[in-house]
């Protein structure tokens, strides 16, 4: 009888933990949403790619600088496949199973490999982070590519204020 009371007591606060853990996900959510715009979507004719769509995985986005501070507002919290296709206009983050977005040229304010942001840490710089403006906010979006030989061709087209031409 008390290893069954014990048992109930460690699921009871196991239900705990999840309910107050969901609750706060679904807080910072709304929060959130009152402070940051929309996130921006892909154009209906975006054009040319030009580079190769990059797959691989959507880490998170987070506040600049802050990479414990993640962003879980719009279903943007949660990681997962995606990917990374490069048009003359800026970059869109195409999630498998969640909302994607499009991160405009003109609000890329630096692109650099790291080895961490909220959701993965590794010893080496294997991440792409885009750190952009959304508003007046500036955030970092992590994505890990399937190929990480391409990262130097993806971080200096980013890097590029004007396109000119066609493809690179």
């Amino acid at each position: 009888m008390e290893r069954l009371l014990l048992t109930l007591l460690v699921f009871a606060c196991f239900l705990l933990g999840l309910w107050a853990m969901r609750r706060s996900w679904r807080r910072r959510a709304r929060s959130q949403s009152a402070q940051l715009p929309p996130f921006p979507q892909t154009p209906a004719e975006p054009g040319e790619e030009l580079l190769p769509a990059n797959k691989g995985l959507y880490v998170s986005t987070t506040t600049a600088g802050d990479w414990q501070d993640r962003i879980v507002t719009r279903g943007v919290g949660l990681r997962g496949r995606a990917v990374l296709r490069l048009y003359r206009e800026g970059v869109e983050i195409d999630r498998a199973g969640a909302p994607g977005f499009f991160i405009p040229r003109e609000s890329i304010v630096e692109v650099k490999r790291a080895s961490g942001i909220a959701g993965k840490v590794m010893g080496t710089n294997s991440l792409i982070v885009i750190t952009w403006r959304l508003g007046d906010k500036e955030l970092d979006t992590g994505f890990r590519g399937d190929d990480l030989d391409v990262y130097p061709q993806w971080i200096e087209s980013l890097s590029e204020r004007e396109i000119k031409g066609g493809a690179q």
